[in-house]
C-alpha cells in the first residue's frame, strides 16, 4: 500500500514537472496531477494487461521474445496516458509523442524510486 501511494505521488510530481518543462503538456495544478496519476494507475491495472496482450499479438511477440518487452510496456503506458488525457479536464497532451515521452520519464523515475526506497 505504501509503495502504491509513493508511486502515485511520484507520478503526479513527474507529470507536474514535465508539464512545466514541455510546452506540449499542460497540467492545471498538483491536485489535477494526483487525480491524473490515480487514473493512470487505475487504467494500467484494469486494461494494461489487455493492451499489452494486443500489442504482443500484433507484433507477433517480437519484443517479448527478444527481451525488449519494456518497449511494449512504454507504448501501453503512453496509450493509457492518452486515455487519461481524454478523461481529464485539467490535463492535456498535444499528440502521442508527448505521451510517449511522459511514459518513458515515468518509467525511469519509477525505477529509480523503486531502487532507492524499496530495493
Amino acid at each position: 500500500m505504501i509503495q502504491w501511494l509513493v508511486h502515485i505521488v511520484v507520478d503526479a510530481l513527474v507529470l507536474l514537472v514535465a508539464a512545466k518543462m514541455m510546452s506540449s503538456v499542460q497540467m492545471r495544478n498538483f491536485k489535477t496531477a494526483i487525480i491524473v496519476a490515480l487514473v493512470i494507475g487505475l487504467l494500467s491495472f484494469l486494461i494494461g494487461w489487455l493492451l499489452t496482450l494486443i500489442l504482443n499479438i500484433a507484433t507477433l511477440g517480437l519484443f517479448y521474445f527478444t527481451g525488449l518487452g519494456f518497449i511494449i510496456r512504454i507504448v501501453v503506458n503512453a496509450i493509457i496516458i492518452e486515455i487519461a488525457d481524454q478523461m481529464s479536464n485539467g490535463f492535456n497532451t498535444k499528440g502521442f509523442t508527448p505521451s510517449l515521452i511522459l511514459a518513458v520519464i515515468i518509467a525511469l523515475v519509477g525505477s529509480i524510486v523503486d531502487a532507492f526506497l524499496f530495493g
